[in-house]
């Protein structure tokens, strides 16, 4: 019985060991996670402070909105986004950091395994005007539909898919009127209107293809050495296309030949200056004055379409410009760059090894860019290479001077001037679509994208 008891005691001394053992190296495991959790916590709190001084934390355009209620931290949002520092995980929920610099893929909204994102556009303070559209991308008139950056969404793989969808929808309930000159105008050659011009090839519709300016919408208008950053995409009667990283000419080449394999044409120089709303058709009419008539109309105009102008005495004269074609040719010459966002800095950069170049921008940083962007231009400023003037504002524009507003009512200034290029963005061709009759509604934090 001693002998019983005694191995009995040994084992028990054995298990105690055992599971001791087992619960130290568990809470060891657990205190070494929970550390390392605090630490990247941390770090991504500081990268939150960074980007709120930066101005790069609220968001600008469509955005995640995490419902810390169900996100469970699996980190599949963050490893799905292409952009960086967009998200990351604080206190054991996903947030966002640099939220202006969200540029719509979609790819968090769809990684996330609880459907905790939802893609929202604008914010409870700052709305965003955009038209009213439904789940078919048809507007609040019937047979007029919308697709790409004018809906609410950015990149070119979306405007894409957007194009390709809304055709989809038009075909699939589409009724052949033999009394209109086409089935389906669509207005703008950009990323949407070229995918909607494949698709409407497939699926037969007669259409007509009108562009303000040239083909590509707002791809044409950048700077020769410009790349654009794209992903993969489903281009209708062509493939897939996977592009990391391309050059303007490549990007414009590419839907060239899309389209010429297609015998699809595009008419250029060509702006849409009225749709009027006849019986069961539209009469589309040109600046010029050509009318055309179709069953259905695509919006695929982009909110770039109309640049944001200064509104000042001098505006209107031949040395302004609001975008930058060849960079190349132009040397020698004072230039002023206004707007600090992608578009300005970008500009500023490829003229600043030819020229003088001074960048006025609001705000003492650059709020809302590239990383990328940020760090070439501080540099460039930093080796003077650039002149940088924060918080500056153009009063009147000169034959060969700009007169500005100095900071803190510091009086004004005269600039020598020969160029000036202002990129203050972009402005939703509101009076066209208000002409049109549609819908325009400003979004204050609403969903954009559903599960």
């Amino acid at each position: 019985m001693v002998i019983d008891g005694f191995f009995d005691m040994e084992q028990l001394v054995e298990q105690i060991i055992t599971y001791s053992i087992v619960i130290i190296i568990t809470v060891a495991v657990v205190v070494y996670y929970l550390k390392n959790q605090k630490k990247k916590s941390d770090i991504v709190a500081g990268k939150i402070e960074k980007a709120k001084l930066e101005g790069s934390h609220e968001p600008v355009s469509l955005h995640p909105v995490i419902d810390i209620n169900h996100c469970i931290q699996t980190g599949a949002c963050i490893a799905a986004c292409p952009e960086k520092d967009i998200l990351g995980i604080k206190d054991g929920k996903a947030t966002t950091i640099h939220a202006s610099q969200c540029i719509g893929h979609g790819a968090c909204f769809h990684a996330c395994p609880t459907e905790a994102i939802t893609l929202c556009i604008g914010t409870e303070k700052r709305g965003v005007e955009l038209p009213h559209i439904n789940h078919n991308f048809e507007t609040n008139i019937s047979g007029i539909f919308i697709a790409g950056e004018l809906g609410g969404m950015g990149l070119i793989k979306n405007a894409v898919e957007q194009g390709k969808q809304a055709v989809g929808n038009i075909a699939s309930s589409f009724k052949k009127n033999t009394a209109t000159d086409y089935d389906l105008i669509i207005v703008g050659s950009g990323p949407a209107g070229i995918s909607a011009s494949l698709a409407a090839k497939k699926n037969n519709l007669n259409t007509l293809i009108l562009e303000q300016d040239s083909l590509g919408g707002t791809v044409s208008t950048f700077p020769r050495q410009k790349i654009v950053m794209t992903s993969a995409m489903d281009l209708p009667l062509y493939g897939k296309v996977k592009l990391s990283e391309t050059s303007k000419k490549e990007l414009l080449d590419l839907w060239v030949d899309a389209l010429d394999k297609n015998d699809i044409s595009v008419v250029e120089n060509s702006k849409v200056d009225a749709i009027e709303t006849e019986d069961n058709h539209f009469t589309v009419i040109t600046i010029t004055g050509k009318k055309y008539t179709t069953s259905r109309v695509l919006l695929a105009i982009g909110r770039r379409g109309t640049p944001r102008k200064l509104n000042i005495p001098g505006e209107n004269t031949e040395k302004v410009a609001y975008r930058l074609l060849e960079p190349e040719d132009i040397s020698g010459k004072n230039i002023i760059v206004v707007g600090g966002g992608d578009a300005g800095i970008e500009s500023a950069l490829l003229l600043a090894d030819n020229n003088k170049v001074s960048l006025f921008y609001r705000g003492e940083g650059f709020q809302g860019v590239k990383p990328k962007n940020r760090e070439r231009i501080t540099e460039a400023i930093q080796q003077n290479r650039i002149i940088g003037r924060s918080n500056v504002r153009p009063l009147e524009i000169k034959e060969k001077e700009v007169i500005i507003q100095l900071p803190d009512d510091g009086g004004e200034e005269s600039v020598d001037n020969d160029l000036i290029y202002i990129f203050i963005g972009g402005e939703l061709p509101t009076q066209f679509l208000k002409k049109i009759g549609l819908q325009i509604t400003k979004k204050f934090g609403e969903p954009l994208l559903n599960h």
